[in-house]
């Protein structure tokens, strides 16, 4: 465990980081990284519905949506919120109402994440064996992940929900909202997208909604599937030195799994017109090397939904590239200061 001390900078832990640096110093502080985390989320829930309410003020009903430089209300138009024929808006309060559910929600995360960091307990370890951990713990570790693979599973049959029974989703092939009733089942279509056996444009290839929902029981279903697996079974020991099991080593992991997410979603956003209707997104991108001619002489992509997404994207993957190699190296045992691997560094011992 890291033990706290009080100096005039503010609390740091015993590796010397202050404050300032962020979640850095609350790596091994279970309790205090809980409250961390829980206030992040609330943030984030934050960001989405404050956007949404601002994107709505300004939301002009006789302008295309794709032309207003909007990112979070094409997302709720896709989903068929609001929508009538040819795309049209024709009712702007579900985005209200949506945007003011994450506020609330934003709230009762923001007291969550003030609670763990000022009054919760240091150590989750001392107060309850269920939520607490020890990084070395490969057992613990895997049914965190199986915990997280399951939330993430569920994520994708609420897709499914929405499009199969709760009001459907926009398909632009009809320029209507409806529902999906026969998603494609087939692993050979499925699965074709992602080894380049079905259209183009890898999975960013999909055509039509059926494919779309499909996907999403197949993600859905595999995800849940790895829950239970990693609940329920104990890593393989030829795992357990494939891996470095400490919390700057997890970090570096999921940063760099969330990197390849954004870059997979930059090109997705980019070229699919399927699930990014160009009624709310605006044309497709493409690549070309005469840059500067191209943008000066076609502002639309300047200004589209779907440059402003894909842009994101593109660039929050970059960061988050960036933060995985500098926590993988300082997993490894990298010190930036020194510039090099410290000596007699050795890698945490799994349990």
């Amino acid at each position: 465990m890291t033990a706290i001390t009080d100096s005039p900078q503010g609390t740091e832990d015993a590796t010397g980081i202050p404050w300032w640096s962020g979640n850095a110093r609350l790596t091994d502080i279970s309790g205090k990284l809980l409250g961390a985390h829980v206030a992040h989320a609330g943030l984030i829930v934050f960001w989405a519905g404050a956007i949404t309410l601002f994107e709505i003020s300004r939301f002009d009903l006789s302008r295309p949506m794709s032309e207003q430089g909007l990112i979070l209300l094409p997302h709720l138009a896709t989903l068929g919120w609001g929508v009538g024929a040819d795309g049209a808006i024709v009712d702007t309060y579900p985005y209200f109402v949506i945007g003011a559910l994450h506020l609330i929600s934003a709230a009762f995360l923001g007291f969550g994440g003030i609670y763990h960091s000022l009054w919760g307990p240091t150590y989750l370890e001392n107060k309850s064996e269920f939520f607490g951990y020890q990084w070395q713990d490969t057992n613990k570790m895997t049914d965190i992940i199986g915990i997280h693979l399951f939330l993430l599973g569920l994520g994708a049959f609420l897709l499914v929900a929405k499009a199969m029974f709760f009001g459907g989703l926009y398909d632009p092939a009809i320029s209507d909202v409806r529902t999906v009733t026969n998603p494609t089942l087939n692993p050979a279509i499925i699965f074709g997208y992602l080894f380049g056996a079905v259209g183009k444009n890898w999975i960013a290839g999909v055509d039509n909604l059926e494919d779309v929902v499909g996907g999403h029981i197949w993600i859905g279903t595999i995800l849940i599937l790895g829950s239970i697996w990693h609940i329920n079974t104990k890593p393989f020991s030829w795992t357990k030195n494939l891996f470095v099991w400490s919390g700057e080593a997890y970090l570096s992991y999921s940063l760099g799994a969330l990197a390849l997410m954004g870059f997979i979603a930059a090109y997705f956003c980019a070229v699919n017109t399927t699930v990014y209707p160009e009624v709310f997104y605006g044309a497709p991108l493409s690549i070309r090397l005469d840059i500067f001619p191209y943008f000066a002489s076609e502002q639309e992509y300047l200004v589209s939904s779907r440059a402003w997404l894909a842009n994101a994207h593109f660039w929050l993957g970059f960061f988050f590239l960036q933060g995985h190699i500098f926590h993988a190296l300082k997993a490894a045992g990298f010190d930036f200061k020194q510039g090099k691997i410290l000596p007699g560094y050795t890698r945490p011992e799994p349990q």
